[in-house]
C-alpha cells in the first residue's frame, strides 16, 4: 500500500454536494432588515407551534409524561419500530379496502425521513420520480404540472407523458404543501389508472390527510385500488401539532406481494437510523388511542376561521388573487405583476414586502411555480389582520 499524498486536500463527498435546497438560493434573495420599525411577521413555515394558538392537547403531554416517568424507554426501540407503536399505527390506518398489519408500518425520523428511505428504496442513481409542481422543496425534481384553476389536479396527458424505462415512482402529495388542495376520488382514482397502466408504484405523502375543511373529503390513496403498490407516509407532526417530535411512519400497501424486494429494502434501510426516538415511540399507542376528536375538530375550525378571514382581506386587496384551500395550512396567491410598477414576479414581490413591510412569505418559485406566494395560514387572527393590512398599503403604493 503506498500514497502520493503531499498535503492535506480534504473534499466534501458528492452525496453533500448534491444535497441542494432549492429553497435556499431564493430564500437568500430575502433580507431581513435589523432596523426595521416594524415588529416581524411570517407567513413562511409550515409550524403550526410557533405562535402558540396551536397548542398540543393535555393527553399527548400525558402519555410522553407516562413513558417518561416509566423509566422504560430509554433504550434504543428495535430499527423499524416497537411492535406497539406499529400496532397502533396499523390499527388507526387499517381500512377493509386497504388493510394493515403491524409488519407492514415502518418507523421513521419524521415524516421528511419517511420520503427519503422510500426515494432511497425504490431509486438507483440514474432513476427518476414524478413529483408534484407546485410541490414541497423537498421533493427534487419537476412532474406534473398542476393549475389552481383546476383544483390543482394533475394534468396527466403531462404525467403520462412524463413516464419513461427509469421512472421508479409517482409521488402524490394529497392534502397539498403549497397549494392548500384535496383530490377527489376521481382524480385520485385517474392518477393511478396512469400507474397501473406503466407499472409505476405510488408514493402518498399523507402527512396533511386529517386537516381538510368543510365540504372536502380526503380519501387514502390505497383504499382506491387493489393492484397498485403504494408507499404511504404520514406521522406525528401536523394531526397532533408536534412536527418537532420527528416521528414518521411508511404504510406499505401491496397486497399482490410486488413490493416483497421493497418491503426486504425499507428494513434494511431503517437499520441505518435505528428508529425515531424511544419516548414518543413508547407514547405513540396511547396518543393515537387517547386524543380526543373535540381536539382535532378544534384544531380544523381554528385553521378553517383563518382561512376565512385571509380570503376575505386577500381577494380585496387588488393585483392579489387567493386560491381558497381545501385543506393543510398554506394558501397560495397569484401576483397580477402587469398591475404593479416595479414587481416583475413573485421573488420581488416577496424580497420588497419584506424590506418595506417586514412581512415575510415564501416565492412560489420555491415551490416551482413563479408570479404566486405561499402563504402559512396558522398565525394568530391579529397577526394575519395586520399583516394583510401592510399588504394592501404595499400593494397600493406599488400599484400602477
Amino acid at each position: 500500500m503506498s500514497s502520493d499524498r503531499t498535503n492535506w486536500n480534504i473534499k466534501s463527498s458528492r452525496t453533500a454536494k448534491q444535497a441542494h435546497n432549492p429553497i435556499r438560493a431564493i430564500v437568500d434573495q430575502l433580507k431581513l432588515d435589523p432596523n426595521a420599525t416594524k415588529p416581524l411577521i411570517s407567513l413562511s413555515i409550515g409550524d403550526p407551534t410557533i405562535f402558540g394558538n396551536f397548542n398540543v392537547d393535555p393527553s399527548i403531554n400525558q402519555a410522553v409524561s407516562k413513558q417518561l416517568n416509566s423509566y422504560r424507554s430509554n433504550g434504543y426501540p428495535p430499527a423499524d419500530g416497537t411492535l406497539q407503536a406499529r400496532t397502533a399505527i396499523a390499527k388507526e390506518y387499517s381500512t377493509p379496502e386497504a388493510p394493515l398489519a403491524p409488519s407492514d408500518v415502518i418507523l421513521a425520523n419524521g415524516c421528511s425521513g419517511a420520503l427519503e428511505m422510500c426515494v432511497n428504496v425504490l431509486c438507483n442513481e440514474g432513476s427518476n420520480i414524478l413529483i408534484p409542481r407546485p410541490g414541497f422543496s423537498l421533493y427534487a425534481s419537476l412532474a406534473a404540472t398542476r393549475f389552481p384553476e383546476k383544483s390543482w389536479e394533475a394534468d396527466l396527458a403531462h404525467l403520462e407523458s412524463l413516464i419513461d424505462e427509469k421512472t421508479s415512482a409517482i409521488l402524490v402529495n394529497n392534502p397539498s404543501n403549497p397549494c392548500g388542495s384535496v383530490y377527489s376520488r376521481e382524480h385520485l382514482q385517474a392518477i393511478l389508472a396512469v400507474a397501473e397502466r406503466h407499472h409505476v408504484p405510488i408514493i402518498s405523502d399523507e402527512i396533511y390527510c386529517d386537516l381538510v375543511f368543510d365540504g372536502h373529503t380526503f380519501f387514502p390513496m390505497a383504499t382506491l385500488t387493489s393492484t397498485v403498490p403504494i408507499l404511504a407516509v404520514g406521522g406525528l407532526a401536523k394531526k397532533w401539532l408536534v412536527p418537532g417530535w420527528r416521528v414518521g411512519w411508511i404504510m406499505i400497501h401491496d397486497r399482490n406481494r410486488i413490493f416483497s424486494e421493497i418491503n426486504d429494502g425499507l428494513h434494511q434501510l431503517a437499520q441505518i437510523i435505528l428508529g425515531p426516538n424511544s419516548l414518543i415511540q413508547a407514547a405513540i399507542p396511547d396518543i393515537l388511542e387517547n386524543t380526543p376528536a373535540s381536539f382535532f375538530e378544534a384544531t380544523i375550525q381554528q385553521l378553517q376561521d383563518n382561512v376565512n378571514l385571509s380570503i376575505d382581506r386577500v381577494s380585496k386587496i387588488d393585483g392579489l388573487v387567493p386560491v381558497n384551500p381545501q385543506g393543510a395550512m398554506y394558501m397560495m396567491v397569484g401576483i397580477q405583476t402587469e398591475k404593479f410598477n416595479d414587481i416583475e414576479n413573485d421573488v420581488q414581490f416577496s424580497a420588497k414586502l419584506l424590506a418595506e413591510e417586514n412581512v415575510v412569505c415564501l416565492p412560489g418559485e420555491c415551490f416551482n411555480y413563479p408570479n404566486y406566494v405561499r402563504f402559512v395560514i396558522t398565525p394568530t387572527i391579529d397577526r394575519l389582520e395586520e399583516a394583510y393590512k401592510r399588504m394592501d398599503e404595499f400593494c397600493a403604493r406599488h400599484r400602477k
